[in-house]
């Protein structure tokens, strides 16, 4: 994975800044490489293809392909030693005061609409927890200057890292990719938990077992997530989805990033 840059910053400067604090790695989802194109000579794919199907057959291969997703036990991970819970969040935490209901939803409010989100919490009880927690500022999270406090860590914050075609990735009260809540938990990776299509939300990493506040939307189907990202939910309107994936961007960094303005937390 690449440290994400600043725009006042080179990547090999951040990387090296990275390094120094012991970590190498920032949150994020990778996209998957292109199959490399074949050099035949188009003339050559053509005839082949009228001949015996097997240029359509080639191109159905380079599509990424869906597999079967097992459910993977969930692994213990060291709390943080200065964590005030020491770890220990529950989704009966995270919605005291709600009002009953089987449904919980996450409204995210951004400057180009709001989306409306569908939480997992049957599939993925501890990340659901965690994130409803974060968002209603219940749960206490360290903040960028350091301290453990309990307010809304998602409202102002942006959509740092967008590739269009991929996903949408926010979260982070530093806005540049490398901030975390201070603690991690663990991957819930669930039966048939497939990144299959636009819409999904899902944990950012750094690796197995290391989430912590920021999340991503995809834009398409990802297949080459499967088994190493958390799903917790499915947002909504698609159409919002793409069009937050199609502002200008330099390189995976928008040039005006979009704003989440707000997420509000309803069950029902």
């Amino acid at each position: 994975m690449i440290a994400r840059a600043l725009a006042t910053q080179s990547i090999p400067a951040l990387a090296a800044l990275a390094l120094l604090a012991g970590c190498s790695k920032t949150p994020e989802p990778t996209a998957e490489e292109s199959p490399k194109a074949k050099t035949t000579p188009a003339s050559t794919q053509a005839r082949a293809s009228r001949a015996d199907g097997k240029g359509e057959k080639d191109k159905a291969r380079a599509q990424p392909q869906r597999r079967k997703v097992a459910a993977k036990p969930v692994a213990e991970v060291k709390p943080s030693e200065d964590d005030p819970l020491k770890g220990k969040w529950t989704l009966e935490d995270a919605t005291k005061g709600l009002p009953p209901g089987e449904t919980l939803t996450a409204s995210i409010e951004t400057d180009l609409g709001a989306l409306s989100c569908k939480l997992f919490h049957d599939k993925a009880p501890i990340t659901v927890a965690n994130f409803v927690g974060l968002a209603r500022g219940i749960r206490p999270w360290k903040t960028p200057e350091g301290k453990w406090e309990k307010k809304p860590a998602y409202d102002g914050t942006i959509f740092h890292r967008i590739i269009k075609g991929f996903m949408i990735q926010g979260g982070d009260a530093k806005k540049n990719g490398t901030g975390e809540a201070g603690y991690v938990i663990p991957d819930e990776v669930w039966e048939d938990g497939s990144h299959d299509r636009a819409g999904l939300l899902c944990m950012a990493n750094r690796g197995k077992n290391t989430n912590s506040a920021q999340f991503f939307i995809t834009d398409a189907p990802a297949f080459h997530l499967d088994g190493g990202y958390t799903i917790f939910g499915e947002c909504g309107p698609e159409e919002l989805v793409h069009k937050l994936a199609s502002v200008e961007v330099k390189g995976e960094r928008p040039v005006n990033p979009p704003v989440i303005k707000k997420v509000t937390i309803t069950r029902k």
